[in-house]
């Protein structure tokens, strides 16, 4: 079938790749370049750097909106059977929904209806969520409301990341894709609707997402920590002898279901590391980042710096 494929971030990836050595790519939809960097240099997408090296003589279209006219009218010129999309960053309008004369899919890093938006993978480690996987659904209006054609579950690790579990959700991917076409093209894909009303909804990540708040339990916030590795990582700050606070980007940390103290203070620091007070249990920080310096063991910082701590 002709399939026509719409995806900006390096989840999608395995699945342009996929297609593109695979099926019948007829082009390929994605964002625009954006600036990025120290200096603000425009850098493509992930999809547009990837499909330069696989397929250059494709057609590509990179418009800021799906929802203008022209967007439509070079989709349709393309006759595709199929649209595939994952991780586009954008809701199709319903022209862009209608111009696959057999389905247009999406393929979502979650569970459906569980975590449905942007952050699904995130939201999936920061929740404690024994499973996660890949969802392939008929694309509606609504955001990530339609039907289900079929689902790849995996099991989490125990100290999973957002970035080992999408890269083990993008590998996933064109695995259950390549099933769905099958039977798509047997015209044997089923419609399964959604229970909306276990549905969740994820939205996209904040710098307030990545503050740390000791008040938290020590289970949360190291479930958050690792929700937002490698990026963009967590800040905290830590108490100093003088009074004054320092901020810190924190890597991982381990959870110390025993500790107690008012949330925040440094309970101890010493060659394991420094362990914080949190609202329930505290957290003992592995690696971390001071401001402008590189990455180090919690234990090597508390070395230099004057730490306010208890004892």
């Amino acid at each position: 079938m002709r399939i026509l494929f719409a995806g900006t971030g390096d989840i999608g990836i395995p699945t342009l790749r996929y297609l593109a050595f695979n099926q019948t790519l007829v082009g390929v939809l994605t964002q625009p370049d954006r600036p990025a960097g120290r200096h603000r240099e425009l850098k493509a997408p992930a999809i547009k750097e990837e499909l330069l090296c696989v397929a250059p003589q494709l057609p590509l279209l990179q418009p800021e909106s799906p929802r203008t006219p022209d967007v439509a009218a070079w989709v349709q010129a393309l006759m595709p059977e199929v649209m595939v999309t994952m991780a586009y960053g954008r809701i199709l309008p319903r022209a862009l929904l209608d111009a696959p004369s057999v389905a247009c899919l999406n393929i979502h890093a979650s569970l459906l209806p569980r975590h449905r938006g942007a952050s699904p993978i995130q939201a999936a480690v920061a929740s404690g969520d024994r499973e996660s996987g890949i969802t392939i659904m008929y694309m509606a209006e609504g955001l990530d409301t339609g039907d289900i054609l079929l689902e790849k579950r995996i099991s989490l690790h125990r100290r999973e990341t957002s970035g080992s579990l999408s890269e083990r959700l993008a590998e996933l991917a064109p695995i259950a894709l390549a099933e769905a076409l099958d039977l798509l093209a047997l015209d044997k894909a089923p419609r399964i609707v959604q229970e909306h009303a276990l549905a969740t909804v994820t939205g996209k990540i904040t710098r307030e997402d990545c503050l740390l708040d000791w008040s938290r339990s020590a289970v949360d916030l190291e479930r958050t920590i690792r929700s937002l590795q490698p990026r963009p990582g967590v800040i905290a700050t830590l108490p100093l002898a003088s009074g004054d606070t320092i901020p810190v980007k924190i890597h991982s940390g381990i959870v110390a279901r025993r500790a107690q103290g008012t949330p925040g203070t440094i309970l101890r620091s010493d060659a394991r590391g420094i362990l914080v007070a949190c609202g329930e249990g505290g957290l003992l920080l592995g690696t971390i980042q001071p401001e402008g310096k590189g990455r180090m063991h919690s234990s090597a910082f508390a070395r230099g710096t004057a730490l306010a701590q208890l004892g």
